[in-house]
């Protein structure tokens, strides 16, 4: 006998959202946005600088991978960069809470995921297989280029900075730019979208990449800034995260608000 599934009061809200209005933004928005995620920092210290130490210790792990496995560096690398946004939950709550009024509370960020878990669940799982796909790619490409012997790490490093098997680097970092910016397409504004409105998954990963098929200037500066600043943090001996990340954690919530009209607003801001 058919067992019918009746949804829950999440999936008919969910299923009764409209499709996000994806508003155009100028050239200038990113460095506002680091503006306001730096005023989020100074007005949320304690939590936010929580957050910071989490990423410093993604830092140290992904030193640890350069200096042990560095085949392994651009993955781990990567999934640094755009793996980021799930540690950044906590930031984007701390933001939200900022907006209502509400108390700068470290513990209610801790479990936010809550929100939204199964879509969440089903984005972690898309970004996660393009990550390993990226670390397999990785692995191929030293074996096609490095038929016997895998150089060792100084090696590797006097190739890269000499510019020596050139055909190896263009195509080691060609990959790697096309897997960064199939990621960043996908999650440009998806958490943020997913525990506001509870939104569910796939039509969160469309509309970031409608959001970058829109303004594909501002984003390519936002992702610039977001690679920028995260060097930077690993170029101060990783001390620098722990105050750059929050900035760029925070600084995505305010991307989501200004790219994704609230609802009831239904033409795109020009």
């Amino acid at each position: 006998m058919a067992q019918h599934n009746t949804p829950t009061d999440d999936e008919k809200a969910a299923a009764a959202l409209p499709f996000p209005t994806v508003r155009s933004i100028g050239i200038s928005a990113p460095f506002h946005w680091i503006a306001r995620g730096l005023a989020d920092l100074k007005a949320c210290p304690i939590a936010s600088l929580f957050y910071g130490f989490c990423f410093t210790a993604m830092g140290l792990l992904v030193t640890f991978v350069f200096e042990h496995a560095y085949q392994y560096t651009s993955a781990v690398s990567t999934g640094f960069l755009l793996l980021a946004p799930f540690f950044a939950m906590g930031l984007y709550e701390l933001s939200r809470r900022r907006e209502l009024g509400q108390p700068c509370a470290l513990a209610p960020t801790l479990t936010v995921w809550r929100r939204n878990a199964g879509n969440i669940a089903v984005f972690a799982a898309v970004l996660t297989v393009i990550f390993l796909i990226w670390a397999r790619a990785s692995l191929v490409i030293f074996a096609i280029f490095y038929t016997k012997e895998m150089p060792n790490l100084s090696g590797f490093l006097s190739q890269v900075m000499a510019f020596e098997n050139l055909e190896f680097l263009l195509v080691y970092f060609s990959v790697g730019l096309v897997f960064a910016l199939l990621v960043f397409a996908v999650s440009v504004v998806s958490i943020p979208l997913m525990l506001d409105r509870n939104q569910d998954a796939v039509t969160a990963m469309i509309a970031s990449i409608r959001a970058l098929a829109l303004n594909p200037l501002p984003l390519l500066v936002w992702a610039g800034l977001i690679v920028s600043l995260t060097l930077l943090g690993f170029l101060s001996f990783h001390l620098g995260l722990v105050v750059l990340m929050p900035i760029v954690g925070h600084a995505t919530w305010h991307a989501y608000r200004e790219l994704v009209a609230p609802l009831g607003e239904t033409q795109p801001a020009g």
